[in-house]
């Protein structure tokens, strides 16, 4: 609910602060007194577009503050939420215009962007008129409007939840399909790669292994000579033999030695011990060195096939083996395509059928509301003297998307056998100003705690029809909070508060002024609005009439 308004230094205001109500509000005054103003700078407050010239002559910057009431559940809640601004009871709006036109905004004591104030706004205020785009004439809010009306949220949501997974199952499907024919057109060349790895079937660590094998065997001849030479002199012909002759000639001599020679002899045997490894070691040292010739060739084409298939795959020749699995997966995963081409092809088809179910219940739900729609907003026309006009909620078949496969447009024809059509290109000025506000009444729970302003919506009607607007436009305040711009008399009487705006010259400056009317004043405003410039006793008897009831 807006709870007050302070407007400084804007058009024709120099300062007016105005403090609203829950119920009707009503704003009278003379047709250019500045009632279009406050609208006016209501909307810049609220981000609107509008006039591009706000800052009153003469001075630097406007500046207009408006204070809104939230309730807990308030939809505006979460815009603060999402923007990182504070969120309090009390949503504190400010914005000033500078004369060279500099705007600057601020949302309880943050600055914020004009967008986040456009996005409060649509939570806030809701605008009706004859010349309004965005409410009910912008026949893109049409759809939301009916699934609203009808209560169709769940549905709605279910049809969003099936577009999804159906945008999931053919993305997973696509990219399935996209993946298998990059493989397929490598198809001969896996299977030749793999079959070539398969029979070659290199092992990690294998290249160094033959490297270090072929590098022995190719300088094994140069040195086999020598170590065969010292075999020999270690050996029983050599050196192991003369120092076992040597420890059988002490061993024979020790007892007449005195001990003299148990250390020679314990030394000597150690030697043997040490002999005989080093003889092993060098035995087997020439039995590695003993090889056939053909083995080495062997060993040289072995590595030199793991060589040379490592540069044509640009690998270490110790990751053939990892390319070589990685090879093989890729047949796998091509040779199991098709299969899950054919399982996702199967849930694409699912999703698809799921989708058109939701889309299909939903579309009839939606021509069901319609239906009823369309006999509230006949039945809100008679009272208004429109009771030959026709009203029709046209659905229409659209692209598949989110919201189904509907598209959803209010339409009107004035007169039976007229031909029908959009609100704003078919109803004239002050049967357009009705539709809407038959509209409103039966869409009315939709509003979610906005405040509804109808700018000149009585326009063209009067008496009677003039009264049915009132009453509806009262109806419609009984839920939450109402302000309208009025010239009828009978709007007027049915307010719950009504100011009068009125247009003054101070120091050859003319002012706008906005003045809360007591009941006293009232009769005299209404009287005003009913005989003009000159009350009559008539004209306040009337007055007094209209606000009786």
């Amino acid at each position: 609910m807006l709870r007050s308004l302070d407007i400084r230094d804007m058009l024709i205001i120099d300062r007016l602060e105005l403090s609203f109500q829950p119920g009707l509000n009503v704003l009278t005054g003379e047709t250019g007194a500045g009632k279009s103003i406050l609208l006016d700078s209501l909307g810049f407050v609220l981000g609107w577009r509008g006039r591009a010239e706000l800052v009153r002559a003469g001075a630097e910057q406007g500046e207009v503050q408006a204070v809104f009431d939230l309730s807990a559940d308030h939809p505006a809640r979460a815009v603060l939420q999402e923007a990182g601004l504070p969120e309090e009871d009390a949503l504190i709006l400010r914005r000033i215009n500078t004369s060279d036109g500099r705007k600057t905004a601020w949302v309880n004591d943050r600055r914020c962007s004009g967008e986040v104030l456009r996005r409060l706004s649509d939570t806030l205020v809701e605008l009706h008129g004859q010349h309004d785009d965005r409410g009910l004439l912008n026949p893109k809010g049409h759809r939301t409007l009916l699934d609203e009306f009808g209560g169709l949220g769940g549905a709605r949501d279910r049809v969003r939840a099936a577009w999804r997974a159906m945008a999931e199952a053919r993305k997973s499907l696509d990219q399935a399909q996209a993946a298998l024919d990059v493989v397929r057109a490598e198809e001969e060349f896996l299977r030749h790669a793999v079959a070539e790895l398969d029979a070659l079937d290199p092992q990690p660590g294998e290249d160094g292994e033959l490297d270090a094998r072929r590098r022995l065997m190719q300088g094994a001849e140069r040195i086999r000579e020598d170590i065969a030479r010292a075999a020999q002199a270690l050996g029983t012909d050599g050196a192991e033999g003369r120092a076992v002759d040597a420890l059988r000639w002490l061993e024979d001599a020790a007892d007449k030695a005195e001990g003299q020679l148990d250390e020679p002899i314990a030394a000597l045997g150690r030697a043997l011990v040490e002999l005989d490894e080093a003889g092993s070691g060098v035995a087997r040292c020439l039995e590695t060195l003993s090889f056939n010739p053909l083995e080495l060739e062997q060993t040289e084409e072995r590595l030199f096939a793991i060589r040379a298939l490592a540069r044509k795959h640009d690998v270490a020749p110790d990751d053939l083996g990892a390319l070589a699995t990685g090879l093989r997966d890729k047949l796998t995963a091509l040779d199991q395509g098709d299969e899950d081409i054919r399982d996702l092809s199967r849930a694409l088809s699912q999703a698809e059928a799921a989708y058109d179910t939701a889309a299909q219940s939903l579309s009839a739900a939606r021509a069901k509301a319609a239906g009823r729609l369309d006999k509230a907003v006949m039945a809100e026309l008679a009272p208004l003297k429109m009771d030959r006009a026709v009203f029709e909620t046209a659905i229409t078949p659209t692209e598949p998307g989110p919201l189904g496969r509907d598209e959803v447009g209010f339409t009107v024809a004035t007169n039976p056998g007229a031909p029908s059509g959009p609100l704003a290109r078919i109803a004239s000025g002050g049967e357009l100003s009705r539709f809407l506000l038959a509209l409103k009444v039966c869409l009315t729970g939709t509003d979610a705690g906005l405040t509804l302003i109808f700018d000149e919506i009585d326009r063209g009607v009067g008496g009677a029809t003039a009264d049915a607007v009132g009453r509806r436009l009262a109806q419609l305040a009984e839920q939450g909070q109402v302000l309208v711009v009025t010239h009828s008399p009978q709007v007027a009487a049915l307010a719950s508060h009504h100011w009068r705006v009125e247009k003054r010259v101070a120091r050859d400056q003319t002012l706008s002024t906005v003045t809360e009317l007591a009941a006293p004043d009232r009769v005299d405003e209404i009287a005003r609005m009913l005989s003009g410039d000159t009350i009559t006793p008539e004209a306040r008897s009337a007055a007094q009439a209209l606000l009786a009831g």
